[in-house]
């Protein structure tokens, strides 16, 4: 059953993420992930890569930023550094130079991504998208194929080479099947919600693969689903999750974190300027952001935190030269 199962992140790792990994606002933090993870949705559609190629390289990119700080690469190369790994590895592997073209297209001005116009200003015919928007050069296509290249290597590193991800998608239509939900047209409509819910937890910055099991994941997607108003499906009055090794607290805490993504992402356009809007989020909006704030990045894992703990060493000394110059006088 291990192949059924995932390694869950630990209390230490989710802790060094939150504290000493970045000293980025939450804030920020959830818009990169959601930003990254849904480009790394997008580029596997136009790779034409099957859901389950595209979810895996989202859990591993996940998992490598539990270990390497978020600010350590541009957040566009480490999804198309996950991307080809996972593709790589399984039976649709992609060429480095379809992956360059297909992220020069999603961060250019013609791409749609992340370009949404505010709901009050009048609709407008969408624009002839521009070639030369998206044109790779031989030494930009040289110089991006080089960094996941690298990226590649420093992820296979930080994983340990250890790329398994069990998804939840199958164990849900098993699940449905178990609970006679599947069958006929009329029930098709909550395999596709329960199938949408598993895809939109993947872009939660609650990490909710990386702390719960695919059968737990699965459970909430039923559930989450079955409540929906325009499904209204009827399930048994019975604590049927048990049956599934779920129990009640793990249950809810899943179904709130897959039906509260809408509305991080509704807060997070309200709060930061420009975010889903004007394109790819990258490390010098960050940049900006946190100057405007009056906030300074320093990066845990780096010169900024050796830098704290010297001038605590520093302090620490002096105040015991001083004492030895008083016992002395």
């Amino acid at each position: 059953m291990a192949h059924m199962a995932n390694p869950l992140a630990t209390v230490d790792q989710l802790y060094r993420r939150t504290s000493s990994f970045s000293a980025l606002p939450s804030d920020l933090q959830d818009a990169i992930f959601f930003a990254t993870q849904t480009l790394t949705q997008a580029a596997g559609l136009l790779l034409r890569l099957p859901q389950s190629a595209t979810a895996q390289a989202s859990v591993v990119l996940a998992r490598y930023w539990l270990e390497d700080s978020l600010l350590a690469n541009e957040f566009s190369d480490v999804s198309a550094a996950s991307l080809f790994v996972v593709a790589k590895l399984g039976a649709n592997p992609c060429r480095p130079r379809d992956v360059c073209n297909v992220y020069a297209y999603l961060l250019s001005p013609s791409s749609p991504l992340f370009r949404r116009r505010p709901s009050s200003s009048p609709p407008e015919p969408d624009p002839d998208p521009d070639p030369s928007s998206y044109y790779l050069s031989e030494s930009a296509y040289a110089a991006f194929q080089a960094r996941i290249l690298r990226l590649e290597s420093r992820i296979l590193y930080t994983l340990s080479f250890d790329t398994h991800v069990a998804l939840p998608h199958g164990l849900a239509v098993t699940y449905l099947q178990a609970l006679d939900f599947c069958g006929d047209a009329s029930r098709s409509k909550i395999t596709r919600r329960v199938i949408a819910y598993l895809n939109t937890a993947l872009l939660s910055p609650q990490l909710l693969y990386l702390t719960h099991q695919p059968n737990a994941l699965a459970v909430a997607a039923i559930y989450s689903a079955a409540r929906d108003a325009e499904i209204s499906a009827k399930m048994p009055e019975c604590p049927w999750w048990e049956v599934f090794d779920v129990d009640r607290e793990e249950l809810g805490f899943l179904v709130v974190g897959m039906r509260s993504v809408e509305g991080l992402v509704r807060k997070l356009q309200a709060d930061l300027k420009g975010f889903a809007t004007s394109g790819m989020i990258t490390r010098e909006d960050v940049r900006a952001e946190m100057a405007s704030r009056g906030l300074e990045i320093r990066n845990g894992t780096g010169a900024g935190a050796e830098a704290d703990e010297m001038d605590e060493e520093e302090a620490m000394m002096r105040q015991l030269d001083r004492r030895a110059e008083r016992m002395e006088e």
